[in-house]
């Protein structure tokens, strides 16, 4: 993959993002950290200690149904992407950068792609579906670049 010089490269999962810049070119490309964000989400057990909810009896029905909890850990992840997504947004726009890659697991994948407008979404040039946010950016880039 060819990154052009100043594209963002954005790797990221439902509790953290990287906010790479490429400083060297397309054919030696040298990803640079601009921001990192983490989230703090712990297991939804943690997080929620209402007992299940149930539904009265409906239509004439003698028995009662019990609702499912909110998973809160899952819909955290889903907040946290699009949260880092308009942060991606405001940085593309401001720098003017030519061109983005967006590295993630599917669900994080598809969260960032449905959250970014149309004006940034038309800069992606890749979309990686990988999770690459434990890795050292070295190890991103040769991966991306397939060096």
């Amino acid at each position: 993959m060819k990154i052009p010089h100043d594209a963002f490269v954005f790797v990221g999962d439902g509790r953290k993002a990287i906010f790479l810049r490429n400083e060297g070119d397309e054919k030696y490309p040298n990803l640079k950290t601009e921001r990192v964000f983490e989230d703090d989400n712990p297991p939804t057990r943690e997080q929620g200690t209402d007992k299940p909810g149930h539904l009265g009896k409906a239509m004439g029905s003698a028995r009662r149904s019990a609702v499912e909890t909110a998973d809160w850990h899952d819909l955290n992840e889903h907040r946290f992407a699009r949260t880092v997504a308009a942060a991606m947004e405001r940085l593309v726009r401001e720098r003017r950068a030519p061109a983005l890659v967006i590295v993630a697991p599917p669900r994080t994948l598809a969260d960032v792609r449905n959250a970014l407008h149309a004006d940034v979404a038309a800069l992606v040039i890749a979309e990686v579906n990988k999770d690459l946010t434990r890795h050292p950016v070295g190890e991103i880039e040769k991966h991306l670049t397939g060096g």
